[in-house]
């Protein structure tokens, strides 16, 4: 089942094209790569699917992303409930300066109000314990969250978006601070949460989109040039272009 459709997706910042009539059908309960050499345009599709990219001046789009069967680009789309249903998971783990209990409650205490405290309670834990932190940090709630470690407070970040009940995870990079244990832990938590929720990741490390993609997109220049199953990109890939990236002929 398609979770996000996207079709003749067009995006300028100013005058500069950066997504050119790009078309993909993203499923749910998978996790997407997209791939390509940097300034190809996918962290700006990742960031098109939350609306992120309003945030730059001059940013403007074409076409349709269409989530819950209603196009997310439309004018009356409701960003705050878009984002708290699609979150995003930076390059760069950034927990807010507060404690590890109110980074994980810090959604639930701007969507809602008057929340109790036994409410709190259990979404911190069982926000915690789906990215496998609860027995690490059980003991810690109250200690600034910015004393973790880097594997930490990118677990955090994830927890922190699932605390909200979000349909979809973009993940923007999500181990390129990390070292390689700790990445491979990561992307363990990734094929973990692909259960409850749809990812979709940029990554440029091709090993890390082999390895826990179900599918992947390649882009160049803005456009997506090859979209499917992650072993058919990587094993057969039907444009040359592909295969010159995924080979390492250039990028």
């Amino acid at each position: 089942m398609d979770k996000i459709n996207v079709n003749k997706l067009n995006l300028w910042y100013g005058s500069f094209q950066a997504l050119k009539e790009v078309n993909a059908k993203f499923c749910a309960n998978k996790i997407t790569a997209i791939i390509g050499p940097s300034g190809c345009g996918k962290s700006t599709l990742l960031r098109t699917f939350n609306r992120m990219n309003d945030l730059v001046e001059g940013v403007r789009t074409s076409g349709e992303v269409v989530f819950e069967g209603r196009n997310i680009l439309a004018a009356e789309t409701d960003l705050v409930d878009l984002r708290k249903k699609i979150g995003m998971v930076f390059q760069r783990p950034n927990p807010f300066p507060l404690s590890i209990y109110e980074n994980i409650a810090f959604g639930e205490r701007v969507h809602g109000s008057g929340l109790k405290r036994d409410y709190l309670d259990g979404v911190v834990e069982e926000s915690l314990k789906s990215v496998l932190l609860w027995d690490e940090l059980k003991d810690k709630l109250n200690k600034p969250a910015l004393r973790l470690s880097l594997e930490q407070k990118q677990r955090l970040c994830v927890a922190r978006l699932i605390a909200v009940k979000p349909d979809v995870l973009l993940m923007d990079e999500p181990c390129s601070t990390l070292d390689p244990q700790a990445t491979s832990r990561i992307e363990e938590l990734m094929r973990e949460l692909r259960n409850n929720y749809t990812i979709i990741i940029v990554t440029h490390n091709m090993q890390q989109a082999a390895r826990v993609s179900d599918d992947t997109g390649f882009m160049l220049l803005g456009e997506l040039i090859e979209f499917g199953r992650t072993e058919d990109i990587f094993t057969k890939p039907q444009d040359k272009r592909t295969e010159d990236y995924i080979t390492g002929r250039y990028g």
